[in-house]
């Protein structure tokens, strides 16, 4: 039985768990949800008003950098791989022969192939590349803020109805906002472009089959939530959080917020360019593992385009420890160079580069050496990201790796520098100190400085 607005349980339920709304069937997940992100968001301190963005596209897993952005043609077979070179359009940069349409546009986009750190977990090193800091006791849970929600707290929203980080699909370990608290967290979109099915953000949806037609106006919806918000608040306990509730339906009702989600929106000839999932066999996909994250790509330009500031989109999963190169060759790269290029290109054409960094990488490399299984395990020692838009110009490469890809050889570079790029190009201050859980300050970035060799 579905609990009743009224009854003594259901009023309880509300106080203490923000999912006894949900039980209620009222206004689905999205009103409490995005409650939560927007609960303190008067406390943040909009303090830059530029309409830069960035779109991290999150390669979990690691990518190896010898197969895709760093090959080594000269080295021994048991090092090189399987793979061959192609040269670029911009002379003296090769990449893996995979990669043929991102190396057409070499020009608009540049490697930095001598990054490194010392962890060769999954979820310790998501923390590292996410927050700067090295993970805490529980790897999957945020001990420090992601960069998402840095930006969220210290930005808030570029556009008044959409939120300022949002995840495509949801959360990755590393994504999380700490001691920033819940409302800095990103909005996930749940609903996955990646499948079949026609894509909808089920935080758009209402319960029970309403829809806004059925409702009304907004300002019925509103009328209607501020009934039921004084047949419960008995106490006075909802008038804190009474406005940021309002911001919720704002955004569930928001034209700008649906229409920005709107996938199924696109040409579907934009849709093709980026990418729909190939008819390769069964058994490959499963060994490939890659879902469509192509489309996923095409959500966050969505995105960005309507005014998220920083949007990452999860990628997985490159973690290519058997048959590597079987999975690299069937699906991981001919995905990733058809979607990567096309961003990069649907970003310039819609005047969009200029203000929008994409960074593309994960939390590592791969073993120089090649596997017994025909696939590279986990490395942090030296690995490779692609940077693209923003202050970056392309057609750079900065450091470098070994002969063998094993460490970096000149111009060593960290998560922590990345990230002073991207905070740059979006306007944070690094020396922002914030309270733990324990009350101590810590710094938003405790290392690292912007890569002025991209710029």
């Amino acid at each position: 039985m579905p609990t009743r607005v009224g009854c003594p349980e259901f009023l309880e339920s509300l106080r203490t768990n923000r999912r006894g709304f949900i039980k209620a069937g009222l206004l689905g997940t999205t009103v409490l949800g995005l409650s939560d992100l927007l609960r303190y968001e008067a406390q943040a301190a909009n303090s830059d008003s530029r309409n830069n963005t960035v779109i991290i596209l999150w390669m979990r897993g690691g990518p190896a950098h010898q197969d895709t952005w760093d090959p080594k043609p000269e080295a021994p077979v048991e090092f090189r791989g399987e793979f061959g070179v192609s040269s670029t359009n911009v002379p003296g940069i090769q990449l893996c022969d995979m990669l043929p349409m991102t190396g057409k546009i070499m020009d608009k986009w540049s490697i930095v192939r001598s990054l490194h750190h010392h962890d060769a977990g999954h979820s310790t090193g998501d923390q590292i590349c996410f927050t700067g800091y090295n993970a805490g006791p529980a790897p999957d849970q945020n001990f420090h803020p992601s960069c998402g929600s840095i930006v969220s707290e210290q930005l808030g929203r570029l556009n008044p109805e959409l939120p300022p980080y949002v995840m495509i699909p949801r959360m990755n370990p590393g994504t999380g906002s700490a001691y920033l608290g819940v409302s800095h967290n990103p909005f996930e979109t749940l609903a996955d472009p990646a499948k079949t099915e026609p894509f909808k953000v089920p935080n758009f949806q209402l319960a029970d089959g309403l829809t806004l037609n059925r409702l009304g106006s907004r300002q019925d919806l509103l009328k209607g939530f501020d009934r039921i918000r004084s047949e419960l608040d008995l106490s006075g306990s909802m008038d804190a959080m009474d406005r940021f509730q309002h911001k919720a339906i704002g955004i569930l009702t928001s034209d700008k917020a649906r229409d920005a989600f709107d996938l199924e929106s696109e040409p579907q000839s934009v849709r093709e360019r980026y990418g729909l999932m190939p008819a390769f066999d069964p058994g490959a996909a499963d060994r490939c593992g890659a879902p469509n994250w192509s489309q996923r790509i095409l959500l966050a330009r969505r995105l960005v385009e309507a005014g998220v500031r920083l949007v990452t989109v999860d990628c997985r999963w490159w973690d290519t420890h058997v048959l590597g190169f079987d999975s690299l060759r069937r699906g991981f790269l001919s995905r990733w160079d058809r979607a990567y290029s096309a961003l990069i290109e649907d970003l310039e054409q819609r005047g969009l580069l200029d203000t929008t960094l994409v960074v593309a990488w994960g939390e590592f490399g791969r073993t120089p050496r090649v596997n017994a299984n025909a696939g590279r395990d986990h490395y942090p020692n030296v690995f490779s990201a692609a940077l693209a838009g923003g202050p970056v110009q392309g057609g750079r490469v900065v450091g470098s790796s070994d002969s063998k890809a094993a460490f970096p050889l000149e111009n060593p570079k960290t998560p922590q520098d990345v990230l002073a790029t991207i905070y740059r190009h979006l306007g944070i201050d690094t020396e922002k100190h914030y309270l733990d859980g324990s009350g101590r300050p810590i710094i938003v970035l405790p290392s690292g400085a912007p890569i002025q060799e991209l710029c």
